[in-house]
């Protein structure tokens, strides 16, 4: 006869929906590893295309896990996992590839491949840091994120790729600065730069409007000229990293 006290510490079955955050995580980092056989593939705009797709996914689930009260420390950690995954190592070889795979091993691919594992490591740190952040207390004032979040700084790195597929440069004929590119946009996720964040956008009724308009635009170029739609994103938003720089800078100065 089974013990009764056996009965009891058995874990109890988990609603299916308590599930589903965790499902839509592991559901994105699937994207992340099929953008990896597709960058072997030489299938490089699938690639990419996989790896925004996935960035759209991680902004997702945490929305349902807290939607659901299903948020969890191992719900958590999943994320930091497949994120370190998505946004870090997936990139970085993915830009490899697409500037330096076929050069053989070279000089300019050796430099190109140190800058990658640049990239890769500073994603690491990034949601390592990320990660002890979280379990701080929350601080009062506007939320930002610390450097750039590694979801943006993947769309980040993937510029080489937007802009040659949009017909504005040969990034293949120039992989030095592909490659420069990436161990930038490395120390930018690390670093000290107070950057946006999604919780501190704040909409004026008067402006819904304009916004819904702004939005529909941005839709209607995404399906018309995607790789220029996403250049354009991409510059802006290092456009506004570097006003809050400068911005920074003026302020320590005065």
């Amino acid at each position: 006869m089974r013990d009764p006290e056996d009965r009891r510490s058995r874990a109890e079955p988990m609603p299916f929906l308590l599930l589903l955050p965790n499902l839509v995580t592991m559901a994105g980092m699937c994207l992340g590893l099929t953008a990896l056989r597709f960058a072997f593939a030489g299938r490089f705009e699938a690639a990419a295309v996989l790896i925004l797709l996935a960035a759209a996914i991680d902004g997702l689930d945490g929305l349902i896990a807290r939607r659901l009260r299903a948020t969890s420390n191992f719900g958590a950690e999943l994320d930091s996992l497949a994120d370190f995954l998505n946004f870090g190592v997936v990139p970085g070889l993915l830009i490899y590839e697409f500037t330096l795979g076929t050069k053989g091993e070279g000089l300019g691919a050796g430099f190109g491949w140190v800058l990658a594992l640049v990239y890769v490591s500073c994603a690491c740190l990034r949601l390592a840091r990320f990660n002890v952040a979280r379990a701080a207390p929350p601080t009062g004032g506007k939320p930002f994120f610390t450097g750039v979040p590694s979801p943006a700084g993947a769309i980040l790195a993937l510029l080489p790729l937007f802009a040659d597929r949009a017909g504005i440069l040969d990034a293949t004929a120039q992989p030095v600065i592909s490659a420069l590119w990436l161990g930038l946009v490395g120390a930018l996720m690390i670093s000290r730069i107070p950057t946006f964040s999604p919780k501190s956008l704040r909409v004026e009724q008067g402006r819904v409007g304009l916004v819904l308009v702004g939005t529909a635009i941005l839709v209607g170029m995404l399906f018309t000229r995607f790789w220029l739609t996403m250049v354009v994103i991409d510059l802006v938003y290092a456009a506004m990293i570097l006003q809050t720089v400068v911005r920074r800078r003026g302020r320590d100065l005065g």
